[in-house]
């Protein structure tokens, strides 16, 4: 048995301990980003593009989930659009910070939001502003491939798909939740920096932009990848985001841990092809090790 990673069985919290930790957490970020100077937060856009593209990438708008309705991703499409516009063109200058909740605000009824799908406990529910999280993940991986600094960021706790057609490693998301679960980046070049984001027909589409052209290149691997059934039933599953730096000739630079992930699985972990679980999408898992430890690389986005 491998004892490096010990999950405990979810603990299950009152509705009133739930409401009370959510105003607490809800107000205390408001006096963060009130009171506390030691931040200089991103606010200005930038009507013209910084000249050099540093990290480009994009993800499909909708996907045939099972048990999910199409018009709770129609709906996730329009939220986007209102959140992207609140992001497109954001200028973070040297020493500032970029806070993806202080710039989009609360997704409200009010502001044309939307109910989209949102996923609690490893459940999908209903919620107005639903399907934000895709904007953030896709911030969170593109900043990944700068020299930004990543200075606040949250995993999710449940792996609800499977990895068919994975792209990206396991974890390498942001969750969001308002306002406490937020996405922070800290720029800590001399340079400024610029994010485009935008909704296209197919895709939600993102890019990275700086004044300056980059002197690296990234690579984003996963190591130490481990599923593992625990005591109390249900599979976990855990890994290690590493990143490489590589200067223009290929050179290594560095070879730095990034994070690691611990997340509840909600389907079945070793599916076999054609097979579905019920209370999975409409996909198989493959290319996973069960007990065992492997490494994988991804492409630079």
């Amino acid at each position: 048995m491998d004892y490096r990673y010990q999950t405990g069985k979810p603990v299950s919290r009152s509705k009133l301990r739930m409401i009370l930790g959510r105003i607490y957490f809800t107000w205390r970020r408001y006096w963060q980003w009130t009171f506390n100077r030691s931040n200089r937060y991103a606010l200005s856009s930038g009507e013209r593009e910084l000249a050099h593209s540093v990290a480009v990438h994009k993800t499909p708008l909708y996907r045939r989930l099972r048990h999910v309705d199409m018009w709770l991703q129609e709906n996730k499409a329009i939220n986007l659009k209102l959140a992207c516009g609140k992001l497109n063109k954001i200028i973070v200058r040297p020493g500032e910070t970029f806070s993806f909740w202080r710039l989009v605000g609360k997704p409200t009824q009010a502001k044309g939001y939307q109910k989209g799908m949102v996923l609690t406990n490893g459940s999908f529910t209903a919620g107005v502003g639903g399907g934000l999280c895709q904007l953030s993940n896709l911030i969170y991986w593109m900043t990944l491939h700068t020299s930004l600094t990543i200075i606040e960021r949250w995993r999710h706790t449940h792996d609800v798909f499977p990895d068919a057609n994975r792209t990206q490693p396991f974890g390498s998301g942001a969750t969001v939740v308002y306002n406490y679960v937020d996405l922070q980046i800290r720029n800590d070049t001399p340079y400024e920096y610029q994010l485009l984001v935008r909704v296209g027909d197919n895709d939600l589409e993102g890019e990275w932009r700086c004044e300056h052209p980059s002197s690296r290149t990234f690579q984003i691997y996963e190591s130490e990848h481990l599923i593992k059934q625990e005591w109390w039933g249900a599979y976990t599953r855990h890994n290690v985001i590493k990143r490489k730096t590589f200067d223009l000739s290929g050179g290594l630079l560095a070879d730095e841990f990034v994070t690691e992930n611990h997340a509840l699985m909600m389907y079945e972990p070793l599916l076999q092809a054609g097979e579905e679980s019920d209370t999975t999408p409409s996909t198989t898992l493959h290319d996973i090790s069960c007990d065992s430890e492997f490494t994988r690389y991804y492409p630079k986005s």
